[in-house]
């Protein structure tokens, strides 16, 4: 958590599968990620469809075409604690996640992996648990388990300067 927390900006490239249980084979799109300490992130669909999401403090804001729509995340609370998971992560910030999760960290510093599990029943009525993976102060893997059985999987790719 402490060699996330020293990360201050970070880009990557991302292949997101979707795995659907009415589907016969997972949607995949791709795009590029950025995240800036300590609470802005972006992400930027370019496959299949292009769209982004921006999160800039408590404002989130979706672009698709043509059209984009701004929210306060404190509208939406278990959306607010999604991105707390992800943000929390990426700021290296244990405290922020244990608010919203049950945080379980294993593995060694080359290689480890963090387990949040929602403590508030409406969000594990969406979101079972969330793993992400990664090396030392790099984010490479991003998975949700979604209640209903379905399930998403994010291989990042981080870009060096």
């Amino acid at each position: 958590m402490q060699q996330l927390g020293q990360v201050r900006n970070a880009q990557a490239r991302f292949v997101e599968r979707k795995y659907i249980a009415l589907l016969d084979k997972p949607v995949e799109s791709a795009g590029e990620l950025s995240f800036t300490a300590p609470d802005r992130m972006e992400m930027r669909t370019l496959r299949p469809k292009k769209q982004s999401l921006l999160l800039d403090g408590n404002r989130l804001t979706m672009e698709q075409d043509g059209r984009s729509r701004t929210v306060s995340l404190q509208s939406y609370p278990e959306v607010a604690a999604f991105v707390e998971g992800i943000r929390g992560t990426l700021a290296g910030d244990r405290q922020a996640l244990e608010r919203v999760y049950q945080v379980h960290l294993i593995g060694s510093a080359a290689r480890w992996q963090l387990l949040l599990v929602p403590r508030e029943a409406a969000m594990s009525r969406i979101i079972s648990r969330i793993r992400i993976g990664g090396s030392q102060g790099e984010v490479l893997s991003v998975a949700y388990d979604h209640a209903d059985g379905d399930r998403s999987e994010m291989q990042i790719t981080p870009l060096r300067p």
